[in-house]
């Protein structure tokens, strides 16, 4: 049994108390006689002679009462499953009393706290005065209702801490419950007007209000056989409600951490520059509609100045007018100092002060501060300073880069000129480059003994478009990447990819073990995988059954240890830029293999104007940036991290949906399917198993992380890896997706078609022209 009723002591005290534990006393979430402790071991829990529930001793004194006073004489108790202690009516059955409705101060799952709109009856969380006092202490939280639901606290009459409204999936003013999405609050209303948060998970959770005021999630750790606390609010100094005072906005990553509002100035600057705060700001200038109207007009003179990532102010009033009206509406009203728009809420603004404001560094709303459309001018002629000084810094840097670029096209401009013309083709000049890029070590061998070992490239040794083997002379398994004539790719993408992975040594990248150029043959030589890529085993049926989620999962790890090293520990930062499943080579063990470095990109490296010009890739795992606007960084690998994880768990191609007139790519279907709450359904039917389910849709989770529209948004992949480890726990909420509203710009008739158009070589690297 997970619950248990009896009696007990606290830590440091004699008191004896009525509880209900949960999986251990230390974790006591409900008590009967907390504000009179028994003082012997004489007492009773037991059904009075008028169907109450009592808690009595000895000497038959009552300590509690479930004071109820339609019960029935021979009522009955009874703990349930679930944790509550109920009293029944014994002739109908109906529960009269139950200690869900009267907590202590803690909630399990399946438990709510509520409040009445009509009634003003609440349920709420009162916190022990000590650890050794479970009786009533000077901290209480409850729902408030009005307008917009948010939980507050407080602090005897003072409100103490308030959670920022909900605004349908989470409390926007606590950035880190984004990861209680799938497994956290749901948020109700009653059809006698009761509003509830309800507590909703499958895991072994309690949520605690301790004794400084102070919401705890505690977890059991099955291990350890204990309570461990994995998060908690108020965290910081700035939760506290109203720190800063009206007009003023707490950030805990600055110092001091309050600042008035941009045109607003403290009311009393001494106190303020001791950290005294609570006065709060005022305008530098008033309103135009305040000056010109006496309180009333069109307000047309004001503007707003918006502040990024915020817990909105307390006292909102919401409005069902869309986006584009939002601000209109506020601008019309006079008294309206301040509006924000979110898509759970929708339009919220403010009249008068503005309390209890904080900034965030992710997640929050943006809030938009009306001010007199003069401060916004000032703060326009700062702008342009920035602008201007910047400018001229980025005009030196130019010119340097210029002399530099200079310099290296004279030095190198004849060995370009002759390469243009098809000169440099011959087994020497091979030789010549290698030894120039310091990797005179490397294997260059004959293209005869390659046609020898490949028995002149027959289709019996083909292991693939664009790769014969399986040996040379010496014995030794290899594959061998034998470019097309046709192919886009030109001697520039075949040396970097021999300079780039040469240079590279992971267990996660495939090694380069020599090379040939000669006429127009360009071949590169590579260690032998038995397993071939990983897009043949998973996206055919015949091979899908070798890959289980344990496999799967060592597939995703191995990808992303793969880019880590890439990307920040080896010798060279190196952004990929066509990661995809046929690039994931598998070995016998099924360990994966990134390969294919002809379009990689030493990052921080000046690139000659062809190459800034030409977007290189693959649709359908090319970053936004990238594909428009040919921006590319660490970003833009991560992106295709995502779309390939998500591909590996569903089973399926980012491009199978092509004809599918309600999705677009796989991830318009991935973010439709966590919209309603049924991702579930992504999964692929031939991984899918119950003990693996959590772990299944974490993955999912942080591939929709990865293939967020904006790149500032994406996780880079050392944070990627923390999170498959499981090192964060807490996972944000994923935004828009990245081209799950974009068609592709080709008329074919098959997903296979797509694949084979969107690589215009025949091989494994590729290269597009952007359209």
């Amino acid at each position: 049994m997970w619950f248990k009723l009896g009696f007990f002591s606290p830590e440091n005290s004699t008191g004896r108390y009525v509880g209900i534990w949960y999986l251990s006393e230390s974790a006591v979430i409900w008590i009967a006689n907390r504000n009179n402790p028994l003082r012997d071991s004489s007492g009773i829990i037991t059904i009075s002679e008028d169907g109450n529930l009592v808690v009595i001793n000895g000497q038959k004194e009552v300590f509690w009462t479930s004071n109820v006073s339609n019960t029935e004489g021979n009522s009955r108790a009874q703990l349930l499953d679930s944790g509550n202690l109920v009293l029944q009516g014994n002739t109908t059955g109906t529960i009269v009393w139950e200690s869900f409705k009267n907590p202590s101060d803690a909630i399990i799952p399946s438990m709510r706290i509520s409040t009445n709109k009509r009634t003003g009856e609440k349920v709420q969380l009162t916190s022990w005065k000590s650890s050794s006092d479970p009786s009533i202490g000077s901290f209480s939280g409850c729902l408030k209702p009005l307008n917009i639901p948010e939980l507050i606290t407080w602090n005897g009459t003072r409100p103490y801490w308030r959670s920022g409204p909900w605004n349908g999936r989470i409390f926007s003013g606590i950035p880190k419950m984004s990861s209680w999405y799938l497994d956290g609050f749901d948020l109700g209303e009653e059809d006698d007007g009761t509003v509830y948060v309800l507590l909703r998970t499958n895991d072994l959770k309690i949520i605690v209000f301790n004794t400084q005021g102070k919401i705890e999630e505690r977890n059991w750790d099955l291990e350890k056989q204990e309570w461990k606390a994995t998060s908690v609010v108020p965290e910081t100094e700035c939760d506290v409600y109203g720190l800063c005072g009206t007009f003023g906005s707490c950030n805990s990553q600055s110092s001091p951490i309050c600042n008035c509002l941009r045109g607003f100035e403290p009311i009393n600057p001494e106190e303020w520059n001791r950290k005294n705060w609570e006065n709060g700001c005022k305008r530098l200038v008033p309103l135009h509609c305040e000056r010109e109207h006496g309180g009333t007009g069109d307000g047309k003179g004001d503007d707003f100045l918006k502040l990024e990532m915020a817990k909105v102010p307390d006292f909102s009033v919401q409005s069902s007018v869309r986006e584009d009206k939002c601000r209109n509406q506020c601008l019309e009203n006079c008294s309206c100092t301040a509006y924000a728009y979110d898509v759970g809420i929708g339009c919220m603004s403010w009249s008068g002060d503005l309390i209890d404001i904080q900034q965030f560094s992710r997640g929050g709303i943006d809030l938009y501060i009306r001010v007199a459309h003069s401060e916004l001018g000032k703060r326009r002629h700062v702008r342009v300073i920035i602008i201007v000084t910047v400018t001229i810094g980025i005009i030196i840097l130019l010119a340097v880069s210029a002399c530099f670029l200079w310099t290296w096209s004279a030095k190198h401009k004849e060995a370009r000129k002759r390469n243009s013309k098809g000169k440099l083709n011959s087994r020497e000049d091979l030789i010549g480059d290698l030894r120039q890029a310091k990797l005179q070590e490397l294997p260059v061998y004959d293209f005869a003994k390659v046609t020898t070992a490949t028995n002149d490239f027959h289709s019996d040794t083909k292991i693939g478009q664009g790769g014969f083997g399986p040996c040379l002379q010496d014995g030794q398994e290899v594959a061998i990447k034998r470019l097309s004539r046709a192919s886009a790719q030109g001697r520039e993408e075949f040396i970097n990819e021999v300079v780039v992975i040469s240079k590279l040594q992971h267990r996660n990248l495939v090694r380069l073990l020599g090379c040939c150029n000669e006429g127009d043959e360009k071949m590169l030589i590579y260690e032998y995988m038995a397993n071939k890529s990983l897009e043949a085993i998973l996206f055919y049926s015949s091979k899908q059954i070798v890959l289980d989620w344990k496999k799967r999962f060592n597939i995703i790890q191995g990808i992303a240890q793969g880019l880590l090293y890439l990307h920040r520990d080896s010798r060279l930062r190196i952004i990929h830029r066509d990661l995809k499943a046929s690039n994931i080579l598998l070995d016998e063990g099924l360990n994966p293999k990134i390969s294919d470095f002809g379009m990689a990109r030493i990052f921080g490296d000046s690139e000659d104007e062809a190459n800034t010009r030409r977007i290189v890739g693959t649709y359908g795992y090319m970053s936004p940036e990238y594909a428009m606007d040919g921006l590319f960084s660490e970003k833009s690998d991560v992106f295709s991290f995502g779309v390939l994880l998500l591909e590996i768990v569903s089973g399926r191609r980012n491009t199978s949906f092509y004809h599918d007139k309600h999705s677009i790519s796989l991830l318009g279907f991935a973010c439709k399917l966590w919209n309603e709450d049924n991702i579930t359904s992504l999964i692929d039917p031939d991984i899918y198993n119950i003990c693996f389910q959590k772990d299944i849709l974490r993955c999912i989770h942080i591939g929709l992380l990865c293939v967020q529209e904006l790149a500032k948004d994406r996780p880079f992949m050392a944070t990627v890896l923390s999170m498959l480890n499981s090192e964060i726990v807490h996972l944000p909420p994923p935004g828009q997706a990245g081209f799950i509203q974009r068609q592709i710009a080709i008329s074919t008739d098959s997903p296979e078609e797509i694949h084979r158009i969107c690589s215009i070589n025949n091989v494994t690297v590729t290269n597009i022209q952007g359209r």
